[in-house]
């Protein structure tokens, strides 16, 4: 039998079919996506749990004359196939290829980038305001929100302002009770509650002024489109609450949520996830976080854990687990988090707030006005610092040492390797006067071995590494490893000196001074911005001190680096190891 699929590179050939038909497109278009996913990686049950929803919404909808916005995008694989992109499908995520998320540069049919969660409503109220403001009644706005992103913050602003507009705006509560973990907090519960029927007697959508409908079975096709087709005719603000399972069509995805949120590659037919190599490798760096902060809780109860919605990515989870009571989720929350963390130092608490780069943007006013000015010494870990491949230009965590380093009573380090974060974690719940913020990137560390003894690091202090003549290379983080194998490669090695400088800030100005006069040529590498990164720090210190020797910087261009393995995403960046190296062995060159 010929497949419904085949036919559809648009909405409009989808409207083409009967509702009959629909249920077999459904089918079709999840095992489309198992098998590009299971061979080419990317997110998995957020796109396999809205199929029919969004089949239903584009074959009820004038897409993309009315407006349709996916929050977190990663549910909206389905869309970008239905919406011309099938052909290109097996491109997510890859470099050159379409974006994990939506992208308004991609295509008319992404209404608005949303790779963070929670911003559908705010986005699509501004929307629809705007046709209300051009007297374009006609035109529907549709945001389809997950129950972890309508627990956040933002979205309750954004529904707190549209129950008091008249604007021509849709809300679907896609409801499956789990975010990348599962969901957590007092809505959760009441969402709960109504599914089971025992909420209390007032809505509380339609207490905030929505017109609220449901809940209905969000894979039943043929109900959605009845449904979508009612409120379509419906004035005003309205919320439609639809009940899904994450992961659906796929065995394992069901019964293992979290895992199949983004399993990697995995057999299509069977779904079980590919083994990979047994050879033994360096940890991950969030591992050795949430192992070593689970160790360093053991002996010092003033410690706990917070995380937003991030247990499992960040490794907070151990804490979770062996130590329920102070470890923390919080939900999407990244404001609260901070602020949270900052009241419990208040208190005399060991707070350690673990926090994705990305999602610490969200979260900076809390970051000055809540910790910083008030000196509070909480201890932030920023997970998936630098560039973290094929997320893209939503998830690279690239400007955290610069927006960081402006703000007083802060210190920012990163470590080389995986005893250098243990070492100061431990440092850090010693008892420090001020905050500080610890950045690791996304992936494995460099060590085995790596269960060391503490040992506590002075605060502002670098290491040398490695002493040379001509040219002298400092480092940040993670970056330094790949420059300690590329120094050996060199056709002059002894010529260069490497030094892991470890604080953003404070910079270490005593060394500093001692490699400006020992070396002709001054080398930074970071992964992160160029512009107020950890070269420009040098390159003030260089100022304020009147040093004149050659500085050449090497990070983040002021550009937004597009999506790719962090190998190809180094390399649009200008920072891979041919281009460093090439530089460094030109440099030495004209030296003689």
């Amino acid at each position: 039998m010929e497949r419904l699929l085949t036919h559809i590179e648009s909405p409009e050939d989808l409207k083409k079919l009967n509702l009959d038909e629909l249920p077999k497109l459904a089918q079709e278009l999840r095992e489309f996506i198992i098998d590009i996913v299971s061979t080419k990686e990317g997110h998995l049950g957020a796109s396999l749990g809205v199929v029919e929803l969004t089949i239903a919404l584009h074959y009820v909808f004038n897409t993309p004359i009315d407006k349709l916005i996916w929050d977190v995008g990663h549910q909206a694989y389905g869309h970008k196939i239905l919406t011309g992109r099938k052909e290109i499908f097996e491109t997510n995520r890859q470099l050159g290829g379409i974006s994990g998320f939506p992208k308004r540069s991609e295509s008319k049919y992404d209404d608005f980038g949303t790779g963070h969660s929670s911003t559908s409503i705010s986005a699509i109220l501004g929307m629809a305001m705007a046709s209300k403001l051009k007297g374009d009644f006609k035109k529907q706005h549709i945001a389809v929100v997950g129950d972890a992103s309508i627990a956040s913050g933002m979205a309750f602003e954004g529904l707190n302002h549209l129950g008091v507009t008249q604007v021509n705006a849709l809300i679907v509560l896609n409801d499956n009770a789990i975010g990348i973990d599962p969901s957590v907090g007092a809505l959760k519960k009441y969402l709960t509650n109504v599914k089971a029927g025992t909420a209390k007697d007032e809505n509380i959508f339609e207490c905030l002024n929505l017109n609220y409908t449901g809940p209905i079975d969000g894979h039943d096709v043929k109900a959605l489109v009845a449904e979508l087709e009612r409120l379509k005719h419906v004035d005003g603000p309205k919320l439609l609450h639809i009940i899904t399972t994450k992961g659906k069509g796929l065995k394992q995805a069901e019964e293992d949520q979290v895992v199949y949120h983004a399993p990697g590659k995995f057999d299509k037919i069977t779904g079980e996830r590919l083994k990979k190599s047994g050879q033994l490798q360096p940890p991950k760096y969030q591992d050795v976080f949430g192992h070593t902060i689970v160790e360093l809780a053991q002996i010092n109860e003033k410690i706990v854990g917070v995380t937003p919605a991030m247990p499992s990515g960040s490794s907070l989870k151990f804490m979770m687990d062996r130590m329920p009571d102070r470890a923390f989720d919080v939900g999407i929350a990244e404001q609260h988090a901070v602020t949270l963390a900052a009241g419990m130092a208040t208190q005399g608490l060991v707070p350690f707030c673990n926090i994705y780069s990305t999602f610490l943007q969200r979260a900076y006013d809390q970051v000055i006005h809540d910790v910083a000015l008030q000196k509070l010494p909480v201890i932030f870990c920023l997970d998936r610092a630098g560039l973290v491949g094929q997320d893209g230009p939503t998830h690279h965590g690239v400007f955290d040492m610069a927006f960081l380093r402006c703000v007083p009573n802060l210190i920012v380090f990163a470590p080389m390797n995986e005893m250098e974060l243990r070492n100061i974690m431990y440092t850090a719940q010693l008892g420090l006067d001020k905050p500080i913020a610890i950045r690791y990137p996304r992936g494995r560390g460099a060590t085995i071995d790596w269960k060391n003894h503490f040992e506590p690091i002075e605060i502002g202090r670098a290491r040398c590494l490695k002493k040379g003549s001509k040219i002298a290379i400092l480092t940040i983080g993670h970056m330094g490893n790949g420059i300690s194998k590329l120094i050996e490669s060199l056709d002059t090695p002894e010529a260069v000196g490497h030094y892991d400088m470890r604080f953003v800030k404070p910079l270490d100005k005593d060394l500093l001074r001692t490699i400006f006069n020992s070396y002709e040529h001054i080398v930074t590498v970071e992964d992160g911005a160029k512009m107020g990164g950890f070269g420009s720090a040098v390159l003030e210190f260089a100022n304020d001190e009147g040093l004149s020797k050659p500085i050449k910087i090497f990070g983040v261009p002021d550009q937004f680096v597009e999506q790719g393995t962090i190998p190809e995403t180094h390399k649009l960046a200008g920072m891979d190891f041919d281009t460093i190296h090439s530089y460094i062995q030109s440099t030495l060159d004209q030296c003689e």
